[in-house]
């Protein structure tokens, strides 16, 4: 299979000519028909995860066909259409019991942990309790567009930040987490509120549903900004980059009891933001986490989708071959693109 391929973190990827997967005995292989190029990618590329392992292949958001299986697979055949959260479980730790896959105890992620989908096939283990059977309306570079960023931010809108008609939420960082948070949030009838530096990105937010914006630059205090809009500060706050910076606003514009949710990865040097801790235990604000989505809650995702209530196809802003990969890949630290990049040509 032709792949992307490096031996170093930091190094120029190369594309390479590898040996194709097989299935584990509970697992599948995927052709990938599309995959998403996302900020996670990068991080893996400069060293940043520890899981990784040398040399590699990256990539997490995919969506295919089931090309082979192992014999204890039962809910998947050959020739299915399908997706994978990017957090995957072993189906049998507490964690995984509970529905909680997302954080198992021994989760896999392709691209990080394993072998990932910039390539023609990819392997993913466990499949029975971690394929998302993809309806035929949805596309596969729609389908690949969910795998991290957009059911990501779906859970953090909906189950961790717990988002109901009629409230604030303040999106720091429109990039692709936080312009689907926009859309989702919109989607339940909240008031979405767009902050970032790029008035482009701005724009864009607000055709994705932002009734406000904020730009960072132009304000002395994002916080004080977004607590005039809102009257009192969001009832919902979303950190989408992940940055010390991001982290800290989005705790300080929340209104008493108010909820932030850190979605935006927080690695090597901004491991350890600093939190306004006075203001989290005089204000009773509630701070949570957000790292990936469970593949059973797909399917409240996908029929909003087919309702058309979300449309994150709207976010797709190019399609590219696994040779243009490349440069995307080792420019995301300061890529300027509006819109998500998915690989669509082998």
């Amino acid at each position: 299979m032709r792949a992307m391929y490096y031996e170093a973190f930091g190094a120029v990827p190369e594309i390479r000519t590898l040996p194709d997967p097989t299935p584990g005995e509970d697992g599948v292989v995927i052709k990938v028909e599309a995959t998403g190029l996302c900020r996670s990618d990068w991080h893996g590329w400069m060293g940043h995860d520890p899981d990784i392992r040398l040399p590699h292949v990256p990539g997490h958001e995919l969506a295919g066909r089931v090309v082979a299986k192992g014999k204890a697979v039962r809910r998947f055949y050959e020739g299915e259409r399908v997706t994978v959260p990017f957090v995957s479980g072993c189906g049998h730790c507490s964690e995984c019991r509970s529905g909680n896959q997302q954080v198992c105890e021994a989760q896999f992620q392709p691209g990080f942990t394993h072998w990932g989908s910039f390539a023609e096939y990819v392997a993913i283990d466990h499949a029975d309790h971690n394929l998302v059977h993809l309806p035929e309306a949805i596309d596969f570079p729609t389908a690949a567009s969910l795998g991290c960023r957009f059911a990501t931010s779906f859970r953090a809108v909906v189950d961790q930040a717990r988002v109901t008609g009629g409230e604030w939420v303040a999106v720091h960082g429109c990039g692709g987490v936080g312009l689907s948070a926009i859309m989702i949030a919109a989607a339940l009838g909240a008031n979405p509120i767009a902050i970032d530096i790029s008035a482009e990105k701005l724009d864009l937010a607000r055709k994705m549903g932002a009734v406000a914006t904020v730009d960072a630059r132009a304000v002395a205090d994002v916080a004080e900004a977004v607590r005039e809009i809102t009257g009192g500060g969001a009832h919902a706050s979303i950190d989408a980059l992940g940055s010390p910076v991001t982290c800290f606003n989005s705790i300080r514009n929340l209104r008493r009891r108010g909820r932030h949710v850190q979605v935006g990865l927080m690695l090597a040097d901004h491991a350890t933001p600093q939190i306004p801790m006075a203001q989290v235990i005089g204000h009773e604000l509630e701070i949570y986490g957000s790292h990936g989505m469970q593949a059973w809650r797909y399917d409240a995702m996908l029929s909003m989708m087919e309702s058309g209530r979300l449309a994150p196809q709207k976010l797709i802003g190019r399609h590219i071959g696994l040779e243009e990969a490349v440069p995307a890949l080792m420019a995301m630290d300061r890529a300027t693109d509006l819109g998500i990049s998915v690989i669509t040509r082998f």
